[in-house]
């Protein structure tokens, strides 16, 4: 993640001018504004304004399409707006631009004093969230020059690789984040737990769902975990007996032989 940027008196004032263009004075644009011959002040600062909006919404479109396709074009536009207002950016690159959006989303949800949450607001946070996932996953260091494990590969030497990352989730967002961008025009989900793995390899951009149990295991090894220690976190989270579940991960070899093919694992003896 990039550092936050210190910005001087007259960057952190056009960054506010940009933002927020109707709490900006017309002394003030013509104080620090240089008019010419054939724009004034407060024009060419209107000129930037509505570029750099445009700017932003566009890039964070990019970021989150099918977030962008379940709210609408108008509505997410206006979220931007209010999220960029709220959290400015904090790098000169637009990278992590969308960082904050799902607590964004979070903590302006509209159902914040009901005493239920509204299944269509956890949806779109949840949404925004894996598409962070996505994107991260996307522009992350990979393990394209890294030695993958192969299937003979002992446990005690397997690792994850860079780029892989496991999240749980209250709605199939995979499935409709995929349906999107294939142009299927999906219907919003109804409530389902998933939990998905998302890594790259060959530089292509993978969604995998697995169980809980899966993520558990997983989630373990994202940690710094060994295969060991997995087992045992899948041990305790399930109450299940820790030889039972060895026993399992030896003898189900197709999903282990799976995550390997798929470039779950570096090989450690090889870093």
């Amino acid at each position: 993640m990039s550092a936050p940027i210190e910005l001087s008196d007259l960057q952190q004032w056009m960054q506010s001018a940009l933002i927020e263009p109707k709490a900006t004075s017309r002394q003030e644009i013509e104080t620090r504004v240089r008019s010419t011959s054939r724009l004034s002040a407060v024009a060419a600062l209107g000129i930037y304004q509505n570029s750099y909006h445009l700017r932003i919404a566009a890039c964070m479109r990019d970021q989150f399409p099918a977030l962008c396709y379940a709210l609408g074009e108008g509505l997410f536009n206006d979220f931007v707006a209010e999220y960029i207002s709220q959290a400015p950016p904090e790098s000169y690159t637009l990278y992590d631009l969308g960082r904050r959006f799902a607590g964004f989303l979070q903590a302006n949800r509209p159902d914040l004093d009901a005493p239920e949450s509204e299944p269509w607001v956890d949806f779109i946070i949840d949404l925004a969230r894996f598409e962070r996932q996505i994107f991260s996953t996307f522009d992350c260091a990979g393990a394209e020059d890294l030695h993958l494990a192969q299937l003979t590969t002992p446990d005690p030497d397997l690792c994850v690789q860079p780029s892989l990352s496991v999240a749980a989730y209250g709605f199939p967002v995979g499935d409709y984040y995929h349906a999107v961008r294939q142009e299927k025009s999906p219907q919003p989900p109804e409530r389902e737990p998933v939990y998905l793995a998302v890594l790259r390899k060959d530089y292509v951009t993978h969604t995998v769902p697995v169980s809980f149990a899966h993520f558990i295991f997983l989630q373990e090894m994202c940690r710094g975990g060994t295969v060991g220690s997995a087992l045992s976190a899948v041990s305790q989270q399930l109450s299940q007996d820790l030889a039972r579940v060895k026993l399992a991960w030896s003898e189900v070899s197709e999903i282990r032989d799976n995550w390997i093919e798929a470039g779950f694992f570096l090989d450690r003896s090889r870093a």
